[in-house]
């Protein structure tokens, strides 16, 4: 059966003397694997189409086994991504954590709406950090995880001092402070930022400015959510931890005229 779907190539890995094997993340279908053979040839057609990142239409053969990537036509081939380190690093951080927490034949709009936002977020260059903080928040349902951000998590009360519990998974008001002595005490601003991460879609936040300490802050809070429950660990988070590390590896960047 020949299909043809709407995707984003996810990755992409040598086959053979000339082939490919790429994942996307498609609308329709969700997640697939497909054969692209004779992509790894320059002249290939299926050369520039099966890049990472690339966000196109794809004509993929359906069977039993691994489908067959027969053509595709780029919709953006996300150029920015792939001219800028900083961006292609949280971008491969974006793709890796949703290809690691997805299956292939499961289908979901709402993550590849996630997927989409994102990805052309990073390439429009929009703070690429704080992009990535909202996928990791967003995903976090996928993973199995659902933090109780709307009301105490222990008493159900939404007035208060609150703090975030790992213990609980969410937020804990003043008067249950008691129950972890771990608790990590937020300010009202911290906690209406967790919930827009959480809820709020990319789209409709616009170019929202952050500053380094409050990302770094929300990426601890998420992170160790995942170190603790969920316990994967992906290469491209590495990579960015040398990154912060030493950002002299980065350009220097001139800040757009106002």
């Amino acid at each position: 059966m020949l299909n043809k779907w709407e995707g984003i190539i996810l990755r992409s890995m040598p086959y053979g003397e000339s082939n490919k094997i790429v994942t996307l993340y498609t609308r329709e279908a969700g997640k697939l694997t497909a054969m692209a053979r004779g992509a790894k040839k320059p002249a290939s057609r299926l050369a520039a189409i099966t890049q990472p990142f690339t966000h196109g239409s794809f004509l993929i053969r359906k069977g039993r086994g691994m489908g067959t990537l027969e053509q595709g036509e780029p919709i953006d081939s996300m150029r920015h991504i792939r001219e800028d380190l900083e961006a292609t690093a949280y971008a491969s951080y974006v793709v890796e954590l949703i290809d690691r927490l997805t299956e292939d034949g499961e289908r979901s709009e709402g993550i590849y709406g996630l997927l989409h936002e994102a990805l052309h977020a990073i390439n429009e260059q929009y703070d690429p950090e704080a992009i990535a903080l909202f996928v990791e928040w967003k995903m976090l349902p996928v993973a199995g995880i659902h933090p109780v951000l709307h009301q105490c998590a222990n008493c159900g009360a939404t007035e208060g001092e609150f703090a975030f519990s790992f213990k609980e998974i969410g937020f804990l008001c003043h008067r249950c402070f008691h129950i972890d002595r771990y608790i990590i005490r937020i300010s009202p601003m911290q906690l209406k930022l967790i919930r827009t991460f959480y809820t709020v879609p990319i789209n409709r936040v616009g170019n929202l400015t952050l500053k380094k300490t409050t990302k770094q802050f929300m990426k601890k809070l998420v992170r160790t959510i995942y170190d603790e429950q969920v316990g994967i660990r992906l290469k491209s988070r590495s990579f960015l931890d040398q990154l912060e590390a030493t950002p002299e590896l980065l350009p220097r960047k001139e800040k757009p005229e106002e």
